[in-house]
């Protein structure tokens, strides 16, 4: 018996996921499982931590952990495998870094004083804020 030619040996890398595939999977995972308040913010030409960010919110702590808990059962079952996960102790926010991913979850009252949603969607005017950093240069007589 012969291994048909799409059998894959051992030593074949595993195919890379994109990063909307892993943007997918976490917005998936989040909706099928009640989490509230899902949005995802485009980073790229923003920063080089990564490519998408996900905010979402449970409503207690014990939410939080299982969504915490979907999200990376549901990455690992697609094969990803670099996903580090802090704040789970508490479960009152929880990062999930997954690379070119990243996804908070926190419980309302944290999303509320974070509010990280306002700081990584406000669009900053370059020439406002080089002429801002240009009149705090000036010297005062």
């Amino acid at each position: 018996m012969h291994a048909s030619s799409e059998t894959h040996s051992v030593t074949d890398p595993v195919p890379a996921l994109s990063a909307e595939d892993l943007l997918k999977s976490v917005i998936a995972s989040l909706d099928d499982n009640k989490a509230e308040e899902i949005t995802s913010i485009d980073l790229a030409g923003k920063t080089g931590i990564a490519d998408y960010m996900v905010i979402a919110t449970g409503g207690s702590q014990r939410q939080v952990a299982a969504l915490t808990d979907y999200v990376v059962k549901g990455l690992k079952a697609l094969g990803h495998k670099d996903i580090v996960v802090q704040g789970l102790e508490q479960a009152d926010w929880v990062l999930i870094d997954a690379g070119d991913v990243i996804a908070h979850i926190f419980r309302p009252e944290v999303r509320s004083f974070y509010n990280l949603d306002k700081l990584w969607t406000t669009d900053v005017d370059a020439e406002q804020s080089a002429d801002a950093n240009d009149s705090d240069d000036r010297v005062l007589n």
